[in-house]
Order: C-alpha cells, then sequence, then structure tokens
C-alpha cells in the first residue's frame, strides 16, 4: 500500500472538524439547521464523486480523477482561508494525549453519545453494504453498465441527502428522537427495492433515494443532538462520534464484498436489511431515554464554568438556570 492512501485517509478527518466548527459558530437555537447544511453538504459530495469520477474515468481515464480531486481540494483551501473568522476566543491550552483521552470520558459520562455512536455504527455499516458492492451487479450482465452509467446513481442519493437537510431544524425543535425511528424505518424498508436490482433499475433508483434520505436524517439528527450535550467539547463530541462511524463504515464494506462472493446481491440485501433491523431494535431500546435527548437538543449551561458563561454573548446564554444567577451575581457584586 502507497503511503499516499493512508495520508489522505488522516487528512480526510477536516471535514468533520469543519461540522464541529461551524456548530461552535451558530446560535444554540440554530445549531441542528447550520449543521443540518453543512453535514449535507459534505454527503452530497460523497455520493456526486461517484458520478464526476465515473465519467472522468471513462472520458480521461482514471488519473484524471486525481488531478481533478487536487485542483479541487486547493481551491476549497483558498476559499476556507477567505471565508473563515480570522481571529479565534483563546481556549484552555491542554496535552494531545490528554484531549484524546477525555473523547472516552465523554462516552463514560455521555449516554446521548454512547447512544449515537452505536446508531451510526450500524447505520454507516449498512450504507457501505450498499454502495461497497453495488458496482458489482450493475456492470456485470445482463446489466453491463458503464462507469458513469453506474455513477448517475449518486445523483439519486444526493437528492435523497439533499431532502434530510431539514431534519437538523426538527432536532431543534426537540423531535430528534422521532426523526431518528422513523429514518432507521425508511432505511429497512428500502431494501425491498434495493433487492430487485438486477431485474428493475428504477426500483433500485427508488431505493438508493430512500435509503440515503433516511441516512442523511439519522446522521444530522445524531449530530444535532450531541452537540448540545457539551457545547465546550464539540470537536471532542466529533472524534468519538467519527470513531464508530468509521469502524462501522470498515465493517461494512468488509462484510459485504464476503458475503457477495458467498450469496451474491440477494445476501448482500439481506445483510443490509439485517443490521439496519438491529439499529431499529437498539433505537427502541433507547426511548426511555428520549426526554433527556430532547432537552440534549438546547445546550446545558450547567457544564459551561461561570467565568464562560459572564463572558459569551447575551444571544448564546438565557438566564435559565442556577449557572446563569450566579453569573448574574457575580457582575453585580463586583460593581
Amino acid at each position: 500500500m502507497k503511503p499516499s492512501v493512508p495520508l489522505t485517509g488522516l487528512l480526510a478527518v477536516v471535514t468533520q472538524v469543519l461540522v464541529a466548527y461551524a456548530a461552535t459558530l451558530a446560535m444554540p437555537q440554530q445549531r441542528g439547521r447550520v449543521v443540518g447544511v453543512v453535514t449535507s453538504g459534505i454527503v452530497v459530495g460523497i455520493l456526486l464523486a461517484r458520478t464526476v469520477s465515473g465519467a472522468m474515468a471513462d472520458l480521461a481515464g482514471w488519473r484524471s480523477i486525481y488531478w481533478l480531486s487536487a485542483a479541487l481540494t486547493l481551491l476549497m483551501a483558498l476559499l476556507l482561508l477567505y471565508v473563515l473568522p480570522k481571529q479565534e476566543a483563546a481556549q484552555p491550552q491542554q496535552r494531545y494525549w490528554r484531549l484524546i483521552g477525555s473523547v472516552f470520558v465523554l462516552f463514560k459520562e455521555e449516554p446521548v453519545l454512547r447512544q449515537r455512536a452505536v446508531l451510526a455504527s450500524l447505520s454507516f455499516a449498512s450504507a457501505m453494504v450498499l454502495w461497497t458492492p453495488m458496482v458489482l451487479p450493475l456492470s456485470a450482465p445482463p446489466l453491463s453498465l458503464s462507469h458513469s452509467e453506474i455513477g448517475l446513481f449518486g445523483l439519486a442519493g444526493a437528492a435523497g441527502a439533499l431532502a434530510a437537510a431539514r431534519a437538523g431544524h426538527l432536532a431543534d425543535r426537540g423531535l430528534g428522537h422521532w426523526v431518528s425511528g422513523l429514518s432507521l424505518l425508511l432505511m429497512l424498508a428500502s431494501w425491498v427495492p434495493i433487492g430487485l436490482a438486477q431485474s428493475s433499475l428504477w426500483a433500485l433508483l427508488l431505493g438508493v433515494i430512500t435509503f440515503d434520505l433516511g441516512l442523511q436524517a439519522m446522521h444530522v439528527t445524531s449530530q444535532s443532538l450531541i452537540y448540545g450535550v457539551r457545547p465546550e467539547a464539540q470537536s471532542r463530541l466529533t472524534a468519538g462520534y467519527m470513531l464508530f462511524y468509521s469502524i462501522g463504515s470498515a465493517l461494512g464494506s468488509l462484510a459485504s464484498t464476503a458475503v457477495y462472493a458467498w450469496a451474491d446481491w440477494f445476501g448482500v440485501c439481506l445483510l443490509g436489511a439485517g443490521i439496519n433491523a438491529l439499529a431499529l431494535v437498539y433505537w427502541l431500546s433507547t426511548r426511555r431515554s428520549a426526554a433527556h435527548q430532547r432537552g440534549s437538543a438546547l445546550p446545558d449551561q450547567r457544564s459551561l464554568p461561570d467565568s464562560m458563561l459572564c463572558n459569551t454573548p447575551s444571544r448564546r446564554t438565557q438566564p435559565w438556570n442556577s449557572a446563569a444567577a450566579r453569573c448574574s451575581n457575580t457582575v453585580r457584586n463586583s460593581r
């Protein structure tokens, strides 16, 4: 394996860092909507990359894909340099390994993070079960589609992902738990038309749109909920959540190719549906904590130090808890 492959994977984490950063810039009551917009852009880009890469491979060879990717990466770096804030508020300094260790402390202390991480792992495992081996039945007889034609299914997935952008707004309104359940039901139901891929491309198209709608709504809702748990630790929450996301994606890819070699496309669909059914059962087991998750859609400032509350702009704080009251008393006493 060439060194460029792990290096690319290492640096690809910048996309999730941008999601956490956008959440820190947003007002609490708009955080879910902002996360939904940014995450939708990421997922749509991933899906459209299949369409563009397929067309480029047919037109100019596979190396052209990497030249285009390098040019677009440079363009994005310049745009971010221009649009992101030039100055940031000072943050307390901590050692790197201590920060990494604190991610696991968050798993211990925050049930919302644990639950959403498990759901992310299962959801993205099923997503990789769909997308990784899908090229095999589509490129084989009797369909024998080209790279460009197979890539067009990315457009269908992008349409579904765009439709899910409003999920963050619903999470802001305290409906995140039920949006998650509906999303999992959509993903599970989508495997019925997906299973008909070798006899009907229209059925596959419907299944892909439905699946990516559910997947994206689930992803946006989960991120909106975990960012409300500890507003001062959003990047570390992202790290913990994406750890399970990556594990699920890797295991789903490995399992799907093995199952396809053993049981063809029908076996792949059974595997994907089984993973989604397991995720739905797990979601049902978390219903007792639904009230806590709904409350997490807005930040609980009891987790913030008094000094941070006092120095936070008024638009981001409301005097609804004892910490804010202590802040008010501190200000009056200082006068």
